[in-house]
This record gives structure tokens, sequence and C-alpha cells, in this order.
């Protein structure tokens, strides 16, 4: 039987980044875009609560299909098993990267 595989996805959201894993991520149809499917949360049993990963939960829980532009990525791993899925700060030294620029059409 093929181990079930887990994919953890590092992107960046509205000046923070997100940590979180996935069974299936692969390049979507719509171009620049990666697709995220089902997302994997910790058990709802679990008596420590992670506010970020609630915070997400709630954010994606009932997303069936998520499109990540491509730029936003940062890193993507297939993992052994799921770890924590969190929301951090952007560095502040973040901000001195900016993207490049493409030269005018005419």
């Amino acid at each position: 039987m093929a181990a079930k595989q887990v994919f953890k996805v590092v992107f960046i959201n509205q000046n923070q980044v997100y940590e979180m894993y996935a069974k299936q991520v692969y390049q979507g149809d719509l171009y620049g875009f990666i697709v995220m499917e089902d997302f994997v949360f910790g058990e709802a049993s679990s008596i420590v609560v992670d506010p970020s990963e609630e915070r997400l939960k709630a954010e994606f829980g009932s997303v069936k299909r998520s499109f990540i532009p491509l730029h936003a990525v940062i890193r993507i791993d297939q993992v052994e098993r799921r770890g924590a899925a969190r929301i951090l700060p952007l560095p502040a030294d973040a901000s001195k990267v900016s993207a490049i620029s493409l030269p005018e059409r005419r």
C-alpha cells in the first residue's frame, strides 16, 4: 500500500507567511497559480489549541481548492508527516526585496 503524501506549502499572504499542509499540490490550469487541495489540520480532540492553526482552520476549513499565486510561494516540501500549520509575521527586512520589473510593451 502506498504511503499517503503530505505537502508543506509556505507562501506569503497579506504581509504574513502562511505554513500549511495539504494532500494535493499541483500546477493548475490557471496560468501562474498552484493549486492546494485537501488541507490537513490537527485533530479536533487535541487538548492544546494553537491560535494560529485555529485561525487557518477558520479561513480555509470550508475551502475545497485554493489557488496560490506562484510569485507568493516561498517553498513546497513533501514531508513524512504533518507539522503545525501556522501564520508568521513577515520579517522586517523582507520589504527590501522586490519583484523584478518586466520591460514595458510598446
